[in-house]
């Protein structure tokens, strides 16, 4: 398509799209059901999981972002009764739809080659599951035999090795996260927070599709539901978003998708060409139309620090104008916000952080600090909203009391106490 077919858009429409495209513009629903967690999630993709649960688990709060307090068991329904939904790899370790698994198990086989490996690592891996053999059929035929458990609950534990959030460290559970990865095991249940293992051929349901896509077709899907997600996307947004750094030809299937208009080409304003041309996908046309129209209700809420908007910290950097890093593992005296972070989303902007602790104990949600960007609304109605967004997140959390710091702007102190 030629530059000068390429509509132009200013750089507050592109941000209200993305919003938009997000779930998180507009109130939340007063009732929210599986249909509607289900839609959520269809829309953003996936959902990061994180093992931190200083507030809740990551997770939950993007989904609070969007829909406001919900019913916690509804999503466990979705994940382990239904199974519409189930624990896999997207971005970064996610919930992922059923729905989708053509586009996983494609990738399965040969998910050495197509995640974002170094070759010395693949080969270590392949090496690894060579001298491991036996061990491979022992998981296996354990499952086979005696059903779903956790890793702890076998009995050949086998050597153990530096432990982490995500692992056990025994050699047991790297296998089953490689046969994760291969598409053989999979996460069945939680038991306390820790993944209950189970064979993915007894547990995936028998609608799914186990259907065999080409290279090429897995990559047309994934950048579609990509930009679909982002409401407006660069290329190299694009490859960090949904199936991320897997796409083996992104200029190839932009390029297809151009020419069959399923995407369209929009220039920020006020951008060079190179940093300035982003995809629309064609179904959000008249999304964006509306919103140049004034069809447009914002809303104030916290995002999770791995939230589905501001997971690529480049994007929100250039897009919101917003540099956001976690601070979780800088020590203490080094951090310049605090340890676990919630961006402020206001309408189309972020201006703001704050710092909560969840004391389950107390029922209190305790606010550490709470931070405006430089720039950020200093009135008593913007202060009202943050407090307001605060407030939902404690309700949703089931916390009887909110306690904030001295450690708050002093414009919205007001409200902030």
């Amino acid at each position: 398509m030629p530059r000068g077919a390429e509509r132009r858009i200013s750089t507050t429409t592109a941000r209200r799209l993305a919003v938009a495209k997000q779930h998180l513009s507009d109130e939340a629903a007063a009732q929210v059901d599986s249909k509607k967690i289900l839609d959520v999630v269809r829309d953003l993709g996936c959902l990061q999981i994180d093992p931190i649960k200083v507030v809740a688990p990551s997770h939950q709060i993007v989904l609070w972002s969007r829909l406001g307090r919900f019913p916690l068991p509804e999503l466990d329904d979705l994940l382990w009764k239904e199974r519409k939904l189930f624990e896999y790899w997207a971005h970064e370790a996610s919930i992922v739809l059923t729905e989708d698994y053509p586009l996983y198990h494609s990738m399965m086989e040969g998910f050495l080659e197509s995640a974002p490996f170094p070759q010395s690592y693949r080969s270590r891996v392949r090496a690894w599951v060579s001298r491991n053999a036996k061990l491979r059929s022992y998981v296996l035929g354990e499952l086979r035999a005696k059903g779903p458990r956790l890793s702890r609950r076998f009995e050949n534990a086998g050597p153990r090795h530096a432990a982490t959030a995500w692992s056990s460290g025994s050699d047991v559970s790297r296998m089953l996260h490689f046969l994760q990865f291969r598409g053989e095991v999979m996460v069945v249940g939680r038991e306390g927070g820790q993944k209950v293992w189970g064979l993915a051929s007894e547990f995936l349901p028998k609608w799914v599709s186990r259907e065999d896509l080409s290279e090429e077709e897995v990559q047309l899907r994934a950048v579609q539901r990509a930009v679909k997600a982002l409401g407006v996307a660069t290329k190299a947004h694009i490859k960090l978003h949904f199936l991320r750094r897997r796409y083996r030809d992104v200029d190839a299937t932009l390029r297809k998708l151009e020419s069959e208009y399923k995407i369209r080409r929009v220039l920020l304003e006020g951008s060079g060409s190179e940093e300035g041309s982003y995809y629309v996908h064609a179904d959000d046309l008249k999304r964006l139309d509306d919103i140049e129209a004034g069809k447009w209700r914002p809303k104030t809420t916290l995002l999770s620090p791995f939230d589905n908007l501001i997971c690529d910290r480049a994007r929100t950097s250039s897009l919101f104008g917003f540099e956001y890093r976690v601070e979780i593992y800088t020590p203490a005296s080094q951090r310049k916000h605090g340890y676990y972070v919630l961006p402020i989303l206001d309408g189309d902007r972020l201006i703001g952080r704050v710092d909560p602790y969840f004391d389950r104990e107390a029922g209190r949600l305790i606010v550490k600090a709470v931070h405006a960007e430089e720039g950020a609304p200093r009135d008593r109605k913007t202060a009202a909203r943050v407090r307001g967004a605060v407030d939902s997140l404690a309700e949703s959390l089931g916390a009887s009391k909110v306690d904030f710091t001295t450690r708050v702007p002093e414009s919205w102190k007001s409200e902030l106490r």
